[in-house]
């Protein structure tokens, strides 16, 4: 059941993509990280009240960075999702365990100390080829994706969806922490919505609002629906992996949502990728697997991926 949970929660992200691609014709994406925000503060202080989990919290710094860093995660997503396609945009927000595994190699050098042998000679830095492995195949993926894919106008829109990756790495290793320290995920999920609304709001009010049509603002419901129900659809799937094996499956399958995001690019929006695109998407794909795979080891029972 953990793997049809994830499947879902892929499908569910993915569809979410949908309703804001379809929206960012109407709406800027601040307006879309606002609404986003409202629905999710709505969804995830109901479901807080249901576990009986307190959203007070001994933390609010801690949260405070994870929620500023996790929405210019999600603003840079959503602007590449409108000017760019689907199955590029999604994918490379995907890049995210990529990142992490080279921070991982970063952080490993910058710990090492070097420290004499028998023989009296310093030993070397640890290379972690496997992981320095995975994060060049990530790159190599996200040039072939991006040359054949880019129009004149989608540069900025590619350096955004490349940000979106890096900060949600960012955003992921606060995650971590705050687990760490007991922080429950619907709390932590809470404060990121919390963050989005306010954050979204601020912006909006600077930006400016949107002209209002209850036809197009029917596209707003769903965006913060999906993300609220492929959040809890991907945190129980990593609640009933009760093994490491079963949650390298669970990680691995949120993967998924390329795919899915590929179909919806090609029905939907009618999308052009050529072959050189599709090898560099499946390149990265691969790179995250193996990311998530060595980011497991390396971190065990790490809590789920926010998209």
């Amino acid at each position: 059941m953990q793997a049809l949970w994830m499947v879902l929660a892929a499908l569910f992200f993915a569809s979410m993509g949908v309703c804001v691609k379809l929206a960012s014709s109407w709406f800027t994406s601040a307006e879309l990280v606002f609404w986003r925000g409202a629905i999710g503060v709505v969804f995830l202080w109901l479901l807080a009240r249901r576990q009986g989990v307190s959203l007070a919290t001994r933390y609010p710094g801690m949260h405070a960075w994870r929620s500023l860093i996790g929405v210019f995660s999600l603003a840079a997503w959503f602007y590449a999702i409108a000017n760019m396609p689907l199955a590029t945009a999604m994918t490379l927000n995907y890049m995210s365990s990529v990142w992490i595994a080279a921070f991982l190699v970063g952080g490993a050098l910058l710990a090492w100390v070097p420290i004499p042998g028998r023989d009296g000679r310093a030993q070397r830095p640890p290379l972690q080829a496997p992981l320095v492995l995975t994060v060049l195949v990530g790159f190599g993926g996200v040039v072939l994706m991006l040359r054949p894919t880019m129009g004149a106008n989608e540069g900025f829109a590619g350096l955004m969806g490349l940000l979106s990756g890096l900060t949600a790495a960012f955003a992921y290793m606060q995650v971590i922490a705050l687990s760490r320290i007991g922080e429950p995920e619907t709390r932590t999920v809470f404060y990121f919505a919390l963050g989005s609304l306010v954050a979204g709001g601020i912006a909006t009010l600077l930006t400016g609002v949107s002209a209002w049509d209850w036809g197009h603002a029917l596209w707003l419901l769903p965006v913060g629906v999906l993300a609220a129900l492929g959040q809890l659809c991907m945190t129980r799937a990593y609640a009933t992996a009760k093994t490491q094996a079963a949650t390298l499956v669970v990680a691995n399958l949120q993967y998924s949502g390329i795919v899915f995001a590929a179909i919806y690019s090609l029905i939907i929006f009618n999308d052009h990728i050529d072959a050189m695109g599709w090898s560099g998407m499946g390149l990265i794909v691969a790179s995250g697997i193996a990311a998530t795979v060595l980011r497991q080891r390396a971190v065990p029972k790490a809590p789920a991926e926010e998209h």
